[in-house]
């Protein structure tokens, strides 16, 4: 499955908030895992819209979509009708790694980090910070989903399950 998940929530537009253009941008953008450069997209998108925004070339997605890691810059994009509806989704396909909300509601976000199910779980940042050495784990040896013995990042000392949550204000790992 994808590897990250984000969820807007209500009153965030994408094209006229920075920061959630910022990590919406970020996570679209592919990176080495190596060396953590960016490395641009191959397609921008067909046009511009109004308002400045980009216009897209979209396919419908489909059941499988969102259960696919394409390792290339493709996003699905699901609309839902709420924060439930959000984390049955996440629950429901996420790869467990890790999962954000872009919102300034302090009760969903809280509630976003209780009860998506992933390792790092993100409020307002890049989901790029989910990584050990900037965890303060050191390097990692290793990355875990599972609950069982590692979970999240994995460090020499990093062999317990662990939830780790992330608390921005639009942050982008840079």
């Amino acid at each position: 499955p994808p590897l990250c998940k984000l969820y807007r929530d209500k009153g965030v537009e994408l094209r006229g908030d920075a920061a959630a253009r910022a990590i919406v941008a970020q996570m679209n953008r592919g990176y080495s895992l190596a060396s953590s450069t960016p490395i641009p997209p191959p397609l921008q998108g067909e046009g511009r819209g109004g308002d400045g925004v980009i216009i897209f070339d979209m396919a419908a997605a489909t059941e499988e979509d969102w259960r696919t890691e394409y390792l290339a810059p493709i996003l699905s994009v699901r609309v839902v009708a709420d924060l439930d509806a959000a984390i049955d989704h996440i629950n429901t396909y996420s790869s467990q790694h890790t999962d954000s909300i872009v919102t300034e509601n302090y009760s969903r976000a809280m509630r976003f980090l209780r009860e998506v199910d992933s390792s790092s779980v993100m409020v307002n940042a890049s989901t790029r910070f989910a990584d050990g050495f900037e965890y303060g784990l050191g390097a990692e040896i290793g990355i875990s989903t599972d609950k069982i013995h590692a979970r999240g990042p994995v460090g020499m000392e990093g062999l317990t399950s662990q939830k780790y949550i992330v608390l921005g204000s639009g942050q982008i790992r840079t």
